[in-house]
């Protein structure tokens, strides 16, 4: 645990803001500003339903849409941004090949609801009972489950021209995915200011423009498409009927517990960032409601699950301005692109070996990350219990492990980081914790 001083520290070490959290920029500026923040979270929001088959449009509009909600809720105190999570594409794609598009929205929205019941936890009880379920040698772990697991998506899509079928085994995929990866890799390490914090955003636009240069992207779409249609949502009662799969829900809920644990560093981050302790006002309560709310109404319209956005908050970092007005427009100019038909139809028109370059690395860090956290939280792996747990959330998760049975007429499936993710809390609030050892 850390004393007084160093918790104060986190929250007081900050540089002067250009611009502070209720500060609203001039008209002239506020445009460009916004846009940073767009661009900043564009990549990875829109590879998110590109993975798994749900509508960009509904992505778009519903990360806007829950960042507003975000700010309303957390009374415009934190200037964080809201886009598409990463940890619910492994789920949602195999739930889709199994089940309906309204028992997998269902089974998100609940999703949603347990964050507001974490958060109102949180609320009446603090933070300890959390931290004891969700310490980092079950979180880091997860974490590298989450990218890993999706590792064969990359490269099936970096290599196949029909994912998974190794008739259509291309070396023209692999040289589009190659030189997407390429530009990523170089535009992440050496470019500076904005611009480092959009690789993906650049890596896209540079493997676009070389699967043009060899003939892969087809253009129909664009040029049959209006400019401004109506949204490719999916609503209940139109789209789709709203389903209980008591057994889809139980897979979908332990991812929630990952999400959690990363929206909490996320706002450890921004506390140090701004130099305000968000968590005491208005309260990590409010903030995890505000995520779990605007995932809800992701899920009302057939989007994924959002989350706060690492790419953003760099964007705090590197420009110090903390605006939620500035946040709150980067939301507007989402919501109003998921209106645009030709830039949608530009979007899906991108070849799959372009966003399988851009993959490889993204899901690659994501498994660095949970890497990154066991470092970090210096994760004693020479305890016999911490590698067991590790080892044990490793294998599940990697060797897609999975449970099917039935209580009454209910059927339940457990598989791959659902099971991981229950398998390390179990062992960990099962296996004795060890005495330190202590020095002669």
């Amino acid at each position: 645990m850390q004393d007084k001083e160093s918790t104060e520290e986190i929250f007081t070490n900050s540089v002067e803001p250009v611009l502070d959290v209720h500060e609203r920029p001039k008209p002239a500026q506020w445009l460009l500003l916004s846009s940073q923040h767009l661009f900043a979270m564009f990549g990875a929001t829109v590879l998110v339903p590109f993975l798994t088959g749900l509508p960009i449009s509904a992505a778009l509009i519903a990360s806007g849409v829950g960042t507003l909600i975000y700010i309303l809720i957390t009374k415009g105190q934190i200037p964080a941004y809201l886009g598409s999570s990463f940890a619910f594409i492994l789920p949602i794609t195999i739930a889709l090949g199994a089940n309906s598009l309204g028992e997998v929205l269902t089974a998100l929205f609940f999703s949603g609801v347990l964050y507001v019941i974490i958060g109102l936890i949180i609320r009446m009880f603090g933070t300890d009972w959390l931290m004891n379920l969700l310490p980092p040698v079950v979180v880091g772990p997860v974490i590298m489950v989450i990218g890993l697991g999706l590792a064969p998506v990359a490269v099936d899509m970096a290599m196949y021209t029909d994912s998974g079928n190794q008739e259509g085994y291309s070396m023209l995929y692999i040289f589009v995915a190659a030189m997407t990866l390429t530009i990523t890799i170089c535009a992440s390490i050496f470019l500076r200011g904005v611009l480092s914090l959009i690789p993906v955003l650049i890596g896209i636009v540079g493997g676009y423009i070389s699967a043009i240069l060899v003939g892969i992207v087809d253009f129909t779409g664009i040029i049959e498409t209006g400019w401004f249609v109506t949204p490719d949502v999916h609503l209940p009662f139109v789209s789709y009927d709203p389903t209980w799969n008591v057994g889809l829900m139980i897979v979908m809920l332990p991812i929630v517990f990952v999400t959690v644990s990363e929206h909490i560093g996320h706002q450890m981050v921004i506390n140090k960032i701004v130099g305000r302790n968000f968590f005491k006002k208005p309260g990590l309560h409010r903030s995890l409601i505000g995520d779990g709310v605007s995932t809800m109404f992701s899920s009302i319209i057939g989007g994924p699950p959002t989350t706060t956005y690492g790419e953003n908050i760099g964007v705090l970092a590197i420009t110090r301005i903390f605006s939620v007005w500035v946040i709150g427009g980067a939301g507007v100019l989402a919501i109003i692109l998921g209106f645009i038909g030709k830039f949608t139809a530009v979007v899906q028109s991108i070849p799959t070996p372009v966003m399988g370059g851009v993959s490889i690395l993204l899901f690659g860090i994501i498994a660095s990350s949970g890497l990154r956290m066991l470092i970090d939280e210096q994760v004693n792996l020479d305890s016999k219990r911490n590698l067991v747990i590790a080892s044990v959330i490793l294998v599940i998760g990697i060797g897609k492990a999975h449970l099917d049975f039935t209580i009454g007429d209910i059927p339940f499936n457990l598989e791959g980081m659902a099971l991981a993710a229950v398998a390390g809390i179990l062992l960990n609030a099962i296996l004795p914790k060890e005495a330190p050892v202590r020095d002669e």
